[in-house]
């Protein structure tokens, strides 16, 4: 019942937070939410089971995706609130990062989305939770791709040479 009374009050929080791109599914923060959402559910849904058999090789290689998830979002974070100049928030950024994680790939954000949400369904993988994880990483895929067109009419050319050398999400990796 705790779960369920969580689930509902940050939902309820993400709603509003996310009430103006909830309006149009033309924009990345509409997909956002959802993947935000999925998160959340397979978070709650594996609490129970957090620390369980902790030295186990799945425990350990969730402990190592979580690690991952919340390092990039405080770098991706700093990059953008520093050399993207934001007018606002971090996402009205005035100019292209490229440099840091931004070098090597573009999404690290969603990156951590997908790196938290994979990592929480290993602490305690079940059909419901991998269905909910693979629906999340499609909107996080999807949040990412309708970024990128906003990117590219905001940014142009310099956008477009960006993305050509970089990748979306894993580097190095085709």
């Amino acid at each position: 019942m705790l779960r369920v009374a969580v689930f509902v009050l940050i939902s309820i929080v993400l709603a509003v937070l996310s009430r103006k791109s909830l309006r149009d599914p033309h924009v990345h923060g509409f997909y956002r939410f959802f993947a935000f959402e999925s998160t959340l559910v397979v978070v709650l849904l594996v609490a129970p089971e957090w620390f369980h058999g902790a030295w186990s090789p799945r425990q350990i290689l969730s402990w190592v995706l979580l690690l991952g998830s919340a390092t990039l979002p405080a770098h991706g974070f700093y990059l953008l609130h520093t050399v993207g100049a934001p007018r606002g928030g971090v996402e009205d950024t005035t100019t292209l990062v490229t440099s840091g994680v931004y070098r090597y790939i573009r999404h690290p954000l969603y990156c951590s989305l997908l790196l938290g949400i994979w990592g929480a369904f290993l602490k305690r993988p079940s059909q419901f939770a991998g269905a909910v994880a693979v629906a999340g990483s499609l909107f996080t895929v999807a949040t990412a791709k309708v970024e990128e067109r906003e990117n590219l009419k905001k940014f142009g050319a310099d956008y477009q040479t960006y993305r050509s050398r970089t990748k979306m999400f894993v580097p190095f990796i085709a």
